[in-house]
């Protein structure tokens, strides 16, 4: 099988990309180079794609897979459908769990619930990207498939405050400092180690049957936020001195923090599984958060 990943080196892209290679799959990366991750097996293209000139090399190829794991607004949505319509058997976007209505109506989410989160930009942009991949799909028979991740971790910390590429709650826990925990820290989420989610989505590659379906892959791990901060406390030998702060005011002191927080994070989420389960019989879960953050 013959995939290209545009991308391939991130946070959730890494695993996905290593266990493809394991499962034998022709694996192509098309990304600028800069982040180096040691992948035998795969080929490299190296260009921009949003840099016109630098995809000669694409050219001549037809795929049986191509997944954007860069595509966030419609604008990249509309270079895609151009470049691979005719061109790849399936085409996988990567939208966002954060897609889902906020504020819920009902607790327990599945690709059925609806679509709508009027508070983050970035979450606004994939639902629009979304819409217009179901158009092509509907009238022009591009073979989408979409992918929404939750809080997905291997090379970055999941936390709710600040980036999560940053180091800083690390580094305030190890030296004894405050942390902020949103809220009083019993909202309900969900933390999905990378080498979990990968089986799940290798497990759509190239499956006929995904073609114009839609998929959240996650833990079915539900910790509240209190926990997760105290088991990375614990595992990074260290008690977790929290404070709660309510997290319209966090929003109001730091409006940053508005798409993140009050847009995805503070809402309780328990996800049901069960779609990907069915389309991807030997999908799974096994680490729990407090073995995957070591």
């Amino acid at each position: 099988m013959k995939v290209l990943f545009i991308g391939g080196t991130g946070n959730i892209s890494t695993p996905a990309s290593r266990l493809a290679l394991e499962r034998g799959m022709d694996l192509y990366h098309l990304n600028r180079g800069n982040t180096k991750v040691a992948l035998s097996g795969v080929k490299t293209i190296l260009g921009d794609i949003n840099n016109p000139k630098e995809l000669s090399a694409l050219a001549n190829h037809h795929w049986d897979v191509v997944v954007n794991w860069i595509a966030f607004t419609p604008e990249d949505i509309e270079r895609d459908i151009s470049l691979f319509k005719g061109k790849t058997k399936q085409y996988i976007f990567i939208s966002s769990a954060s897609c889902y209505q906020t504020p819920l109506s009902y607790p327990v989410i599945t690709e059925s619930t609806p679509l709508y989160n009027n508070l983050w930009d970035y979450s606004r942009d994939k639902i629009r990207c979304e819409d217009r991949l179901l158009q092509a799909y509907r009238e022009e028979g591009f073979p989408i498939t979409i992918v929404r991740p939750s809080l997905t971790y291997d090379t970055v910390i999941p936390i709710a405050i600040g980036g999560f590429k940053e180091y800083t709650t690390a580094d305030r826990i190890i030296k004894g400092k405050e942390i902020i925990v949103h809220g009083d820290g019993t909202s309900l989420w969900t933390v999905t180690h990378s080498d979990d989610f990968a089986k799940g989505f290798v497990g759509l590659l190239g499956l006929t049957q995904a073609i114009g379906h839609a998929f959240h892959i996650t833990s079915d791990e539900i910790l509240s936020w209190n926990m997760i901060y105290r088991i990375l406390a614990d595992r990074l030998g260290k008690e977790a001195k929290i404070v709660h702060i309510a997290s319209d005011f966090i929003c109001k002191i730091e409006p940053s923090f508005t798409g993140t927080l009050l847009a995805d994070k503070a809402e309780s989420v328990i996800f049901d599984n069960s779609k990907i389960k069915t389309f991807v019989p030997e999908f799974k879960a096994t680490i729990p958060f407090a073995i995957g953050i070591q």
